[in-house]
């Protein structure tokens, strides 16, 4: 299955949810610490049979420089070239792939005040998108505005996620460093829950896409827990398997209790929260820690990871993620 070396440090791997072989990966100078940052959208279709087909059935088709680090990338939900980079100067680029490389960033809004660590596009309204930083906020934009439309300010440390309810478009959940994931309406002054998940740092959460009402959230204490936001007294599972900070988790778009995570112990692992022996697979292929996760929308089975060794992973479930 596919390879491909970016020449920065790997932090974000993102499926394109209109071509079933193109990914996106957002990667930083110097581990994201100092340095400049580079976006790459990639064609991973099968390479061509004969003589002459390339060894590597992987294409560049853009690069996109950035100044600082690219956190984190997420693919628009209603247009199949549009892009939202997470930029760890605190700004937010939109980059249209279709259009000349002259005219990219189509956009750049600049009101965080801290490093931008992740951008989530509205799978349901798909005209709006979240993002979220280490000033310990996180922004509602639409395509169409210049400026944010709002700023929830609840949180008292850097904020590493935010993530859009599947079903409910005015639903979103953050994860904080404070230890807290909040569930946020839109539509109402402030949270709506305040969940106090884990006693050490939340670096990510997601929603399941078969159930609304679950959660997931991921912490240094190297556990994921799943939550249901109807009764929040205990997790439904905990799911212990990696031996440091767990970074990213994923839900799978096709099977309800299947979930992917990627952990500073450089393994990525996919999980059934719902047997009592939750871990599925492990993965082993990263050299250093792996910092980014995505599971296909339009292939079932088809994963991605991304992490420090300067790597970007595609992979089928079942197979060797470094198999030729």
């Amino acid at each position: 299955m596919p390879v491909f070396k970016t020449p920065f440090n790997g932090y974000s791997v993102k499926f394109s949810p209109f071509y079933e072989s193109r990914l996106a990966v957002a990667t930083s100078q110097n581990f994201g610490i100092l340095g400049n940052g580079r976006l790459h959208v990639i064609d991973f279709s099968p390479a061509p049979l004969g003589p002459a087909a390339p060894h590597q059935p992987i294409t560049e088709l853009i690069a996109y420089d950035t100044a600082d680090g690219v956190y984190d990338v997420a693919w628009s939900e209603s247009h199949d070239s549009l892009l939202v980079a997470a930029i760890a100067d605190g700004s937010v680029k939109l980059y249209d792939v279709a259009l000349p490389p002259a005219s990219n960033p189509l956009r750049s809004l600049h009101e965080h005040t801290r490093e931008v660590s992740s951008a989530d596009y509205n799978p349901t309204r798909r005209d709006s998108f979240l993002t979220s930083s280490w000033d310990d906020t996180i922004k509602l934009w639409t395509v169409d505005r210049p400026a944010s439309v709002r700023t929830f300010k609840e949180h008292a440390y850097c904020v590493y996620s935010a993530v859009w309810n599947p079903r409910h478009a005015d639903v979103f959940a953050s994860a904080s460093g404070d230890c807290t994931l909040r569930v946020w309406d839109v539509r109402e002054p402030g949270s709506t829950m305040i969940i106090p998940a884990h006693e050490l740092e939340i670096l990510a959460c997601d929603w399941n896409k078969y159930d609304d009402c679950c959660i997931a959230t991921a912490s240094v204490d190297k556990s994921i827990k799943v939550w249901d936001v109807r009764s929040i007294r205990v997790p439904i599972s905990v799911l212990n398997g990696h031996s440091y900070a767990v970074r990213k988790i994923k839900f799978s778009p096709h099977r309800q209790s299947l979930m992917m995570s990627c952990s500073y112990d450089m393994s990525v692992c996919l999980w059934d929260y719902m047997v009592e022996d939750a871990l599925v697979a492990r993965y082993d292929h990263h050299t250093e820690f792996a910092v980014g996760v995505d599971m296909s929308v339009l292939v079932e089975g088809l994963l991605a990871s991304t992490g420090w060794d300067e790597l970007a992973y595609v992979w089928q479930h079942g197979t060797d993620p470094r198999a030729p």
